[in-house]
C-alpha cells in the first residue's frame, strides 16, 4: 500500500503542472488548498454515506477517489506519505496499533464543561 501511495504521490506532484485543461489533477491544484479541502471532505462523506447503506463495491470506489483527493491535499500542503508513516509508526509504538490519538493526553485533567449561567437582571436588551 505504501508503494501505491508514494506513486500516486509523485504522480500527482507530476501532473500539477500539466495542462489544466487535460489534468484533472492540474485543475484542482491550481483551485487551491480551501477547494482543494472541500474535495477531500466531499470524499470522505461519500464513503460514509455508502458505508452506512452497505455498498461495498461503492465504498471501494469512493475510498479511491478519497485517497486520490488526500494525496493531492498532501502535496499542496508540502506533506509526503513518509511523514505519514512516521506518525503511523509513532502511533503503532504508544498503542501496539496505529489508532487514532486522544484529543487530550490521558494525564490532562478533564475540562469542567458545565454551561455558566448568566445572571439575567444584569443582561442589557438591545431594542
Amino acid at each position: 500500500m505504501g508503494d501505491s501511495i508514494s506513486l500516486l504521490y509523485d504522480g500527482v506532484r507530476a501532473a500539477r503542472n500539466q495542462d489544466p485543461s487535460v489534468s484533472r489533477t492540474a485543475r484542482l491544484s491550481r483551485a487551491g488548498p480551501r477547494k482543494i479541502a472541500n474535495k477531500v471532505a466531499e470524499e470522505a462523506t461519500e464513503v460514509a454515506l455508502e458505508a452506512a447503506t452497505g455498498n461495498r463495491d461503492e465504498v471501494i470506489r469512493e475510498s479511491a477517489d478519497l485517497i486520490y483527493r488526500l494525496v493531492v491535499l498532501w502535496v499542496e500542503a508540502g506533506v509526503q506519505p513518509k511523514d505519514i508513516w512516521v506518525e503511523m509508526d509513532r502511533r503503532e509504538k504508544l498503542f501496539g496499533i496505529a489508532e487514532k490519538l486522544r484529543k487530550t493526553p490521558l494525564n490532562e485533567p478533564k475540562r469542567d464543561t458545565t454551561p455558566v449561567r448568566l445572571d439575567r437582571s444584569r443582561r442589557r436588551h438591545a431594542r
